[in-house]
């Protein structure tokens, strides 16, 4: 059986410790928006594996990044727009989920002291 050092001991007790004061992510935030380089993705994986069967996960990404690389201004305009218009979905979400999120937490503290009082 190897021998634990203490500073074995340290670092997975930090890491465990790191792990559990993470706060849990909000179901209802928004999605962030998607780059031109992901629209691009998307539109293309299906292609670059039938052309590369045996290709690997990695080196199917390493073919798009390449595609990507060689391509021109003009040909991934087409991708840009699509990430514009993501970004502006995206910071129109945010807007509205921030916006409601600051009413819900001013609501929350209203409430709980309600509760409170319904206790004694």
């Amino acid at each position: 059986m190897p021998k634990v050092s203490a500073k074995d001991t340290k670092k997975s007790a930090g890491v465990q410790a790191a792990a559990k004061k993470r706060a849990k992510k909000d179901p209802n935030k928004p999605k962030r928006a998607l780059s031109a380089y992901m629209f691009f993705v998307q539109d293309y994986r299906e292609r670059i594996k039938a052309e590369n069967p045996d290709a690997s996960f990695g080196d199917v990404g390493k073919l798009l990044g390449l595609k990507w690389k060689e391509m021109s201004a003009g040909e991934k305009k087409p991708y840009e727009d699509k990430a514009q218009a993501d970004k502006a979905r995206a910071d129109k979400e945010n807007a509205v989920y921030k916006a409601n999120g600051k009413a819900a937490k001013k609501a929350a503290p209203a409430s709980e002291s309600e509760e409170d009082d319904d206790d004694d």
